[in-house]
C-alpha cells in the first residue's frame, strides 16, 4: 500500500481555521513527508472559496496557493518524494499551458510528478471564474476534450486539435515529460469517472465512498480497462480518504466530527454520499482500527491511500497526526 499526503494548498475554511497556513510552511511539510516515509505530497486546486465558508467566516478571505508552483517548490526541497495534484481542475486550466507546466515540473524532478485532473467540487467557482461560459458549458465535456488535448500533447508528437472548448494548430510540446507516459490520475467518483479512468488514466483517484460501492466500481474499471485492450493492472486504484488517529475509536470520532471538514461534506450532499458512513469509511480511528481498515481496503483492491487528508486546528496538530498515522501504518517499509 502507498501512502500520500494532500498539503493544505487550498483547505482554510474548509477543514483548517483561516489562517492555517503560510507560504513558507510548505517546503517544511514536504520534507516531513519525506522523513516519515509517506510516498508523496499532492495539493489541491480552487480559484477562490465556496459560498458556504464566506458565510461561515465573514470578513475573512483563505489563502488558496497555485498548487503546480507548491508542487515546483516542494519537489526541489527533496529527493525521493513524489509530488501530485488531487486534482488540478482541468476546466479552469488551458490544457497546453497545464501540459507546459507539467512536462516541464517532470523533467526538473526527475520523474516525480503524478497528474491529478478532475472536474471540481463545485460550480459556483467555475461560474465565478468563467461568467461567459458557465450558462452553457458542460464541465464534464470539457474536462473528456481537456484529456485527449492533454495526452496528445503530453506525447511531444505534433499537435492539431479541433474542439467544442479547445484548438489548436501546428503545436509540439517541448521539453516533453520525464516519465513514458506522464502519470495521469482520473479524479471523481462516478461512473463517467470510471470510465475515463479506464480508457485513458494510469490512475483512479475517486474521493471516499462506501466500500462495497468501491469495490464494484473498482471491479468495473478493471473490466472496463480490459474491453479497451488495456491492462487493467496499469492503472493505480487511489482512492483520497480523511485521516483522525486518537488514543481510542471514540476519541478519533469525536475529533473528527468536531473539525470543519464535516461541514464540507455537508455542503457536497450533492454528490450522493452517506454522510453517516464518513467515519466508518475513512481512515479515523485508534491505531488498531486504522490498521484493520487498511487491510479492508488492501482486500478490496485499493493500491494507493492518496492524498490523504487530516482536519485540525493547528499546524503543530498538522504534523502530530502526519507523525502518529505513518508511526501507525509505517509507509514506506
Amino acid at each position: 500500500m502507498k501512502y500520500s499526503v494532500c498539503l493544505p494548498t487550498g483547505f482554510e475554511g474548509v477543514m483548517h481555521p483561516i489562517p492555517f497556513v503560510e507560504a513558507t510552511d510548505f517546503v517544511p511539510l514536504a520534507q516531513l513527508c519525506e522523513r516519515l516515509g509517506y510516498d508523496g505530497v499532492w495539493g489541491n486546486d480552487h480559484i477562490k472559496t465556496q459560498h458556504y465558508v464566506q458565510e461561515k467566516y465573514p470578513g475573512k478571505t483563505p489563502r488558496f496557493y497555485e498548487v503546480m508552483t507548491v508542487l515546483a517548490f516542494c519537489a526541489a526541497a527533496t529527493t525521493r518524494l513524489r509530488v501530485g495534484t488531487a486534482v488540478a481542475v482541468l476546466p479552469m486550466r488551458d490544457p497546453l499551458w497545464l501540459a507546459k507546466q507539467a512536462a516541464t515540473l517532470d523533467a526538473m524532478s526527475g520523474g516525480r510528478l503524478d497528474l491529478g485532473i478532475g472536474i471540481g467540487a463545485y460550480r459556483e467557482e467555475f461560474a465565478s471564474w468563467a461568467p461567459r461560459l458557465a450558462p452553457t458549458a458542460r464541465r464534464g465535456d470539457m474536462l473528456e476534450e481537456g484529456l485527449r488535448l492533454l495526452r496528445q500533447l503530453l506525447t511531444g508528437e505534433p499537435t492539431e486539435f479541433e474542439g467544442q472548448y479547445y484548438a489548436c494548430k501546428d503545436t509540439q510540446l517541448s521539453p516533453t515529460p520525464a516519465q513514458t507516459p506522464l502519470p495521469i490520475f482520473v479524479g471523481g467518483h462516478n461512473m463517467a469517472s470510471v470510465e475515463r479512468a479506464a480508457r485513458w488514466g494510469q490512475g483512479w483517484l475517486p474521493g471516499w465512498r462506501p466500500w462495497p460501492e468501491m469495490q464494484e466500481r473498482i471491479q468495473t474499471l478493471r473490466q472496463r480497462a480490459a474491453e479497451l485492450g488495456r491492462d487493467p493492472d496499469s492503472i493505480e486504484i487511489a482512492p483520497e480518504f480523511s485521516v483522525t488517529v486518537g488514543r481510542t475509536m471514540e476519541e478519533a470520532e469525536a475529533r473528527y466530527m468536531a473539525s470543519g471538514l464535516v461541514a464540507h461534506r455537508i455542503s457536497l450532499n450533492y454528490t450522493g454520499r452517506d454522510l453517516s458512513k464518513q467515519v466508518e469509511c475513512n481512515l479515523i480511528g485508534s491505531p488498531d482500527v486504522i490498521l484493520e481498515k487498511v487491510a479492508g481496503l488492501r482486500a478490496i483492491g485499493v493500491q494507493h491511500c492518496c492524498a490523504l487528508m487530516f482536519p485540525t486546528d493547528t499546524l503543530g496538530e498538522y504534523r502530530e497526526q502526519l507523525a502518529w498515522f505513518a508511526e501507525v501504518v509505517k509507509p514506506g517499509a
